[in-house]
This record gives C-alpha cells, sequence and structure tokens, in this order.
C-alpha cells in the first residue's frame, strides 16, 4: 500500500496535533508532506523533527529565517511563508489529502486551492463553507474533490446518514438535522454573570481541548452558530430543517432524523481523534486512540433547548443564513474582530453578540458570486465591527 501524502494546514494546533497522532500511528497508511503553522514555531520545528515533511509553511520571512535557525542544518525541510505558499502545499500534485484545520478566514484561500486541485478535502476550516459555500462547493464539483468533514457534529451527520444522498436529503427520507451543543462553560450562568465573564473562564471548556478562538465560540454558541451554516451546505437543507440540542454530555456528537421516526446518532468520546480517523481512512475504519464508551459510567443523557436570550449568537447564525448573499461572511468577520477583542480585553463578553449585530446592520447586503465579493465583504464588516468597538469604548 503506497501511504497517502497529507499536507496539514494548521499543524501545531488542536486539530493538527490530534491529525499527526493518528498519523503516527498508521505510518503505513499516511505520510506527511507538508505542513504549516502561524507562530509557535518551536512546536512546529518538533513536528518537523518527528515526522520530516518535504515542506514548511509559516506566516512571513522572520518567522521563516527563525524556524531555520531552531531546525538546524541536520533537518532538511523546504521552508516556504505566506499565503501563496499555503496556496502552494494545498494544490501540490505530490498531495493527496488535505487537513484544513487554519482556523477563520485566513484558512479560506488554500481551502479553496485544495478544492479546485481536486484534493481529498478534510474540512476543519468551518469559515470555507460560512464565508463561501456556493463557490467552494462548486469548485468541488468541478474537479472532483472529495470533501469530507471534520468537525464532529457534522462527521456524525455523515455516519448516520446513507452512503448516498446526492439527489438531496428529502430523497432519503430526511426530515431533519439535530447538532448537538454542549452549552460550553456558560451553560447554566445568568445574563450577570455573562456580562463579567473573563477571557480565563470563557476558553475552560468543560468537555473538549480546542483553541482560544474556538473556544470563546463554543461559550458563546456562535461556534454552533457556524455549524448550523455549515450543515446546510454541506448537506443542503435550510436553515428550518436543522435543529439545535444542547447535550451537556458531549457523547452524542449529532443525530439525523428520518421521515418514519428513526433517529440515527453517532456516539463517542468527546475526542477529535474519532472524526480525523473516520476522514483520513473514509470509507474505511481505523484505530484512532480513542477509549471505547463505557455506558455505565456515562450514567444519562440530558438535552435541553439553547436560551437564545442569553446566547444571542445562535440567532444571528440563523438570521444570517436566511439572509443569504453576503450575510454569514458579514457575521463571521465580525465575529472574528469581536473575538480578539474580547481575548485582548477590550470588550466585555456581552459586546461579542452586539458587536456582530451591529455589523451586520452596517454592512449592505450584496450578493457572493466570486473570491474577490467574500473578501470585500469581509473588509468591510471587520471595517464596522471595529468602529463599533472604538464607540463602544469611548463611551466606556
Amino acid at each position: 500500500m503506497t501511504p497517502r501524502r497529507l499536507t496539514i494546514l494548521g499543524a501545531t494546533g488542536s486539530i493538527g496535533a490530534s491529525t499527526l497522532d493518528v498519523v503516527s500511528r498508521h505510518p503505513d497508511r499516511f505520510s506527511v508532506w507538508a505542513v504549516s503553522a502561524h507562530r509557535q514555531l518551536e512546536r512546529l520545528a518538533e513536528v518537523i523533527r518527528t515526522h520530516r515533511p518535504r515542506v514548511a509553511v509559516v506566516v512571513d520571512s522572520v518567522a521563516a529565517d527563525r524556524l531555520a535557525a531552531l531546525l538546524g542544518a541536520e533537518v532538511e525541510c523546504d521552508i516556504r511563508w505566506g499565503v501563496d505558499a499555503l496556496v502552494e502545499i494545498a494544490s501540490a500534485p505530490e498531495v493527496d489529502s488535505v487537513m484544513a484545520a487554519i482556523v477563520g478566514a485566513a484558512g479560506l484561500a488554500p481551502s479553496l486551492a485544495a478544492a479546485k486541485a481536486g484534493k481529498r478535502i478534510l474540512l476543519a476550516n468551518k469559515e470555507a463553507l460560512v464565508m463561501s459555500g456556493h463557490i467552494f462547493l462548486a469548485a468541488a464539483r468541478a474537479s472532483g474533490a472529495v470533501v469530507l468533514p471534520i468537525d464532529s457534529e457534522h462527521n456524525a451527520i455523515f455516519q448516520s446518514l446513507p452512503n448516498s444522498f446526492d439527489y438531496g436529503l428529502q430523497h432519503c427520507g430526511v426530515r431533519k438535522l439535530l447538532l448537538t451543543a454542549s452549552g460550553g462553560p456558560f451553560r447554566n450562568a445568568s445574563l450577570a454573570a455573562l456580562h463579567e465573564a473573563t477571557p480565563e473562564q470563557a476558553v475552560a471548556h468543560p468537555n473538549w481541548v480546542m483553541g482560544r478562538k474556538i473556544s470563546v465560540d463554543s461559550a458563546t454558541l456562535m461556534n454552533k452558530g457556524l455549524e448550523v451554516i455549515e450543515a446546510h451546505w454541506l448537506f443542503g437543507v435550510d436553515a428550518d430543517r436543522i435543529e439545535v440540542v444542547v447535550h451537556p454530555q458531549s457523547v452524542i456528537h449529532s443525530m439525523v432524523e428520518y421521515l418514519d421516526g428513526s433517529v440515527l446518532a453517532q456516539l463517542g468520546n468527546p475526542d477529535m481523534r474519532t472524526p480525523i480517523a473516520h476522514a483520513l481512512a473514509y470509507p474505511e475504519r481505523i484505530e484512532s486512540g480513542v477509549a471505547a464508551l463505557d455506558f455505565s459510567r456515562i450514567g444519562q443523557f440530558s438535552f435541553e433547548t439553547p436560551d437564545l436570550l442569553r446566547f444571542p449568537c445562535l440567532k444571528l447564525a440563523f438570521d444570517a443564513l436566511h439572509a443569504r448573499g453576503n450575510a454569514a461572511a458579514v457575521l463571521n468577520a465580525a465575529n472574528e474582530v469581536a473575538v480578539e477583542a474580547f481575548l485582548s480585553r477590550e470588550i466585555r463578553f456581552t459586546d461579542i453578540a452586539d458587536t456582530v449585530a451591529a455589523a451586520l446592520e452596517t454592512v449592505p447586503g450584496a450578493e457572493i458570486d466570486s473570491l474577490d465579493a467574500v473578501l470585500h465583504a469581509d473588509a468591510q464588516s471587520r471595517r464596522a465591527a471595529q468602529a463599533y468597538i472604538a464607540r463602544r469604548k469611548e463611551k466606556a
């Protein structure tokens, strides 16, 4: 068996680390051809020493020089930098599969390049679909690219659907998709407590190990809202056929309800190595390193309806999906700005939703028919969000 050659975009993040762990368990199946990272150069150097990729991409020339110094002359690796280099390793002919795990809008260009190049895309960068759903999927269809979802919720839905749903879910007897949410660290917090929440509290997720930005998104439920938009594009369903259910145990990762009353669910311990292993080897199953469920210790499953008063970001995401056009791109960009401002203590936790709402009201609606249109909406939204934050700071 010839190993599949893999590019890992975002190799030093939590998804990248989990991917490398699964890959290391199957050296006969997978080899790492290229990796990328933003600023975690010491960790990237260790990844390169261990997995010996041919190419590594970093953010700029300063980081490239620093990485070269860390590696020294004994490690051979072609070090590149910048967005163009990310696009190159995502679309290189030497690569079979691309793990798209760069967080945020920064991952859009290389993910789209992989789609255009016909790669097997392990999609952990939800923003590629949130910002440019039909553009991304049209490119994948035209090239023959295979898109496999890595988010635990979408991977669970994928596993719970029939083998082929090319003719639409209604054709397969699907009534609706149910995305589960843990509820994050503030599931039972009052509005007053949310107003005073700190970055340290927001990133302390009760079940999952994630990066800081995604952890804050989970705390606001914006992450679930972005997943609703992603599910719309991945599975071709309207917003009214997607439901969010809070499931604090994070064992049921999502469900599919069928017309005959059946509900199929995918269960497992909350560990991203499960969906990563599923997508890496699909349609086969391989060892992931994740422990088996012990049902006697779980005790019970509980479910709740999300509180949109305390977590308005989820409603904003549904509103953006209904609005179509550039609304989802505006939502995503404003959220990135707001989360960064919260983590740097410029705004309060409850100001995140207000910032996103202000951007959605400020940026004019427009059609998204090209990558340039996506990037224009993204830039407009970032300016609107930054202006709103500046006004709030002046009044404080």
